[in-house]
C-alpha cells in the first residue's frame, strides 16, 4: 500500500545530488537576468510535466518540442553562466581538498604573504586612496592566469610601492585595465578582466568593480580596488565586494584570502 513511497538509499543520494546541482547553479546565477530565465524554463517543464501527466497529447508535444530543441538555446544564453559552472567546478573541490589533505598529513598547504609584500602592497594602495588614484589589483591564487595575463604587457618586476603608483599613475600608459600579481611578483600590467553582469552590484561601483567581481566569480583570486571617485578601497573575493576601512583590515584581507584558499 506504501510502495509508493519505499525509497532506497540511492533515491536519497540521488535526490540530494540533484539538490545539490540546482543549488549551485542558482548561486551562480543569481541577481543575474539568466535568474529569470532559469525560472521561466523551470515552469515551463512544470507545466510539459502536467500536460503530460493529464494525456494532452497536443500541447505536450508542442512542449515536448520546444524543451527539446531548447537544450540548445540554453547552450547559447547560459554560456557564460556554464563557464562559470565549470570553472567553479574545476578549481574549488581539486583545490580545496588538496589543501585540506596537505594540512592535515604534512602541515602544509596554504601560500603565504611574505611580510615584505604585504608592507609595499598596502603602502601603494593607501597612498593611491589618498590621491583618489585609481586602482585594480588581481592577487593570483591557484586558478591559472595565463588567459588574463596575455591580454595585458608582462612586466616580471618584485612587488614595489613606487612602481605600482606609477603603474596607475593617469598618465601611465599601463594604467588602464588590471595588475597581476604573486605573492612576491608584479606580473603584468593593462590586463584585460571579464565584467560581471550580476545585477546586485550596487550602482555607486563603476567597471573597475564589476571586473574584480567578475575574475573573483571565475577564479579563486583575490582583488582591490581603489576608486578614483572617492578613494575608497574595496577588496573582492567570491564576487563579494568588501569595504576596507583601514590598512590594518585590508592586510587581514589579503592573509586571509590566502589562508582559505
Amino acid at each position: 500500500m506504501l510502495d509508493f513511497i519505499n525509497l532506497h538509499w540511492i533515491d536519497i543520494l540521488d535526490i540530494l545530488l540533484v539538490g545539490l546541482l540546482i543549488y549551485q547553479i542558482y548561486k551562480l546565477i543569481r541577481g543575474t537576468t539568466a535568474m529569470s530565465i532559469f525560472i521561466g524554463i523551470i515552469i515551463l517543464y512544470f507545466i510539459w510535466l502536467v500536460v503530460k501527466t493529464i494525456h494532452m497529447e497536443l500541447l505536450s508535444a508542442i512542449l515536448g518540442q520546444i524543451l527539446g530543441v531548447g537544450v540548445l538555446a540554453l547552450i547559447i544564453i547560459f554560456q557564460q553562466e556554464i563557464r562559470r559552472f565549470l570553472i567553479h567546478l574545476g578549481n574549488n573541490p581539486i583545490h580545496r581538498n588538496g589543501n585540506f589533505l596537505a594540512r592535515k598529513l604534512f602541515g602544509r598547504g596554504n601560500e603565504t604573504v611574505p611580510l615584505a609584500t604585504l608592507d609595499e602592497l598596502t603602502q601603494a594602495v593607501r597612498k593611491m586612496a589618498e590621491t583618489k588614484t585609481g586602482a585594480l589589483i588581481v592577487m593570483t591564487h591557484k586558478s591559472p592566469m595565463e588567459a588574463i595575463i596575455e591580454t595585458g604587457d608582462r612586466i616580471d618586476a618584485m612587488v614595489n610601492r613606487r612602481l605600482i603608483e606609477n603603474l596607475f599613475f593617469k598618465n601611465s600608459p599601463l594604467h588602464d585595465g588590471a595588475l597581476i600579481m604573486t605573492t612576491e611578483r608584479l606580473v603584468a600590467a593593462r590586463c584585460t578582466l571579464p565584467i560581471s553582469d550580476s545585477q546586485s552590484i550596487p550602482a555607486q561601483y563603476g567597471m573597475r568593480h564589476r571586473a574584480a567581481v567578475g575574475i573573483t566569480e571565475q577564479t579563486d583570486a583575490a582583488a582591490i580596488v581603489v576608486s578614483e571617485e572617492t578613494g575608497m578601497i574595496s577588496f573582492v573575493k567570491n564576487g563579494e565586494i568588501r569595504n576596507i576601512s583601514s590598512i590594518t583590515e585590508l592586510r587581514l584581507a589579503i592573509e586571509d584570502s590566502y589562508s582559505a584558499s
